[in-house]
């Protein structure tokens, strides 16, 4: 007769497998956590870095309406973004105790700068010896127009009884000041105000204009 032996369960070889499994598994979550935070990890120091070098902080640069002026801009001492940002944007600034430069590339209620609309900007009397306004498109050349006009300056513009000043922004011609925006396919604008010789400093010497004098952006029309 013959004798029929019970199937044994290979218990130690089962085990080692499950272990095995859920060892692997272990491993792949763990390499995948440790992914998952190198990349949010690098996305969120870029972005910052990005955001710092673009924008700045309260203390690089100082926003009033939507003019932005980097504090340090042209001072062989500036901090890293300072130089980051001016390095990117090709701009060789004086030092700002000489020169202030106001960016912007918003109207006042926060809209980017078209050359398909037309803009209205007004603008208090600076007490500065020097001023200019110019306009340039996105990658900050100037923008070609049959009248070859890029700006306007403190000595040229057509003031009121008050001092100020109003300066049309717009593709088509305006009276008073206008300032071509240029013609065919609409376009990003940038304006930079420069003002040199500010009479009002800090006790750095850096100019200081208050904010009820930087020019307003009004849009008109678009299209």
């Amino acid at each position: 007769m013959t004798s029929v032996l019970p199937d044994m369960p290979l218990t130690g070889t089962s085990t080692r497998s499950s272990l095995w499994r859920e060892e692997g598994s272990t491993s792949m979550r763990a390499l995948g956590y440790f992914i998952g935070t190198f990349a949010v990890a690098l996305i969120l120091g870029i972005g910052s870095a990005w955001y710092m070098i673009e924008r700045g902080s309260p203390l690089t640069t100082l926003r009033v309406g939507p003019w932005q002026s980097w504090l340090s801009e042209g001072n062989p001492n500036a901090d890293p973004y300072t130089r980051a940002h001016l390095a990117r944007s090709g701009r060789l600034p004086l030092t700002s105790t000489v020169a202030r430069y106001f960016v912007a590339n918003t109207d006042s209620r926060g809209s980017t700068l078209s050359s398909g609309c037309e803009y209205l900007i007004v603008g208090a009397p600076l007490n500065a010896r020097w001023w200019s306004l110019a306009v340039y498109d996105e990658y900050g050349s100037l923008i070609a127009n049959p009248s070859n006009r890029y700006s306007f300056n403190s000595e040229e513009t057509i003031r009121r009884a008050d001092g100020g000043f109003r300066i049309n922004l717009s593709r088509n011609a305006r009276p008073e000041n206008w300032l071509p925006g240029g013609s065919g396919a609409d376009r990003n604008l940038t304006l930079v105000l420069r003002v040199y010789g500010a009479r009002d400093t800090d006790i750095s010497g850096i100019g200081q204009i208050p904010a009820d004098r930087l020019p307003k952006i009004e849009r008109v029309r678009c299209g």
